[in-house]
């Protein structure tokens, strides 16, 4: 038997203007994630290729594990209404975004 799921698409709450502002507001914390990445992966990478750098872009603070999850919590423990940026180190840095 095959299932039918009906796609909801979510009520906008905010007007466009906002969103734009929302847009730009995580792209500047990503252009500052990323610059802080820069200074940090050469220092890094030698002893600590492929593993995930999450940065919190407001202080400059990192968390820095093999594991994905556990670098996440870590940074949860300190930031728990944070915006966070997720690095791999390596020569490119990616990993992805939440």
């Amino acid at each position: 038997m095959t299932k039918i799921f009906s796609i909801r698409k979510p009520r906008r709450l905010s007007s466009p203007t906002g969103e734009k502002n929302n847009i730009s507001d995580i792209k500047n914390l990503d252009r500052r994630s990323y610059q802080v990445f820069e200074r940090l992966r050469d220092s890094l990478i030698d002893n600590h290729r492929n593993w995930f750098l999450i940065i919190e872009p407001d202080s400059e603070d990192y968390f820095l594990d093999k594991d994905e999850l556990v670098a996440y919590q870590k940074a949860r423990e300190k930031y728990p209404q944070g915006k966070f940026f997720f690095f791999r180190i390596n020569e490119t840095g990616v990993s992805g975004r939440i």
